[in-house]
């Protein structure tokens, strides 16, 4: 992977085409990309009366990012965090950014306190995953972000904080016929660990420029 900040963008070279599975805002869904993106907005852009899937389109095209699996986030794009582990014949990648001025305990609807403060994390998984491993690969991405941001204690009227409300996660990967990510797996313990360093050394670094 290789990384280019260049704002407001802070964009992910996959090397190759790849499949991307994302709720994405941009190209969202199951996808075949190289690219995947991050714009970094402020939080006053984007206004209740915005077409922000209509609106992120433009962008991405006036930045040749068209076919980029794009997340957006009010985050300062400089403080970004990587973490690699590798468990067998599997190598995890992990590129995430971490805000959490729109903290939530999940189960609950407190309100947001800064509309675009979130987390999102793009997780590269080698050799290839079919489809169904895919799926089961962001259920450890997101146990993994949860358990760093229960760590860091980020109180929240609710409790403990167990992400934010806009939360986003890309798993990338090739096709392949790797068909288990659970934590018994390779898979799982490569992917769980990876996502859990980038997001606690974003989560620590966020708590504590906040005081």
């Amino acid at each position: 992977m290789k990384i280019a900040h260049r704002p407001p963008w802070l964009v992910a070279d996959l090397g190759a085409e790849m499949r991307v599975l994302s709720w994405a805002t941009h190209n969202g869904g199951l996808a075949s990309a190289r690219t995947v993106a991050w714009l970094g907005v402020r939080n006053a852009d984007l206004t209740p009366e915005l077409d922000v899937e209509t609106w992120l389109k433009a962008e991405c095209a006036g930045a040749d990012l068209s076919d980029a699996v794009t997340m957006l986030t009010s985050r300062d794009l400089a403080h970004h965090h990587t973490a690699s582990h590798r468990a067998g014949s599997v190598a995890v990648e992990c590129l995430a950014t971490v805000g959490l001025g729109n903290s939530e305990r999940i189960g609950h609807r407190a309100g947001k306190t800064a509309p675009a403060g979130t987390i999102n994390i793009l997780a590269i998984v080698q050799p290839g995953l079919n489809e169904t491993a895919m799926y089961e690969a962001l259920t450890i991405a997101a146990e993994a972000r949860t358990l760093a941001i229960v760590e860091a204690g980020r109180m929240v009227t609710t409790g403990v904080a167990t992400g934010t409300g806009t939360d986003c996660i890309a798993i990338a990967s090739p096709v392949g016929d790797l068909h288990h990510a659970g934590k018994h797996t390779d898979v799982g313990e490569a992917l769980g660990r990876a996502v859990y360093k980038a997001d606690s050394a974003g989560a620590v670094e966020w708590m504590k420029a906040q005081g």
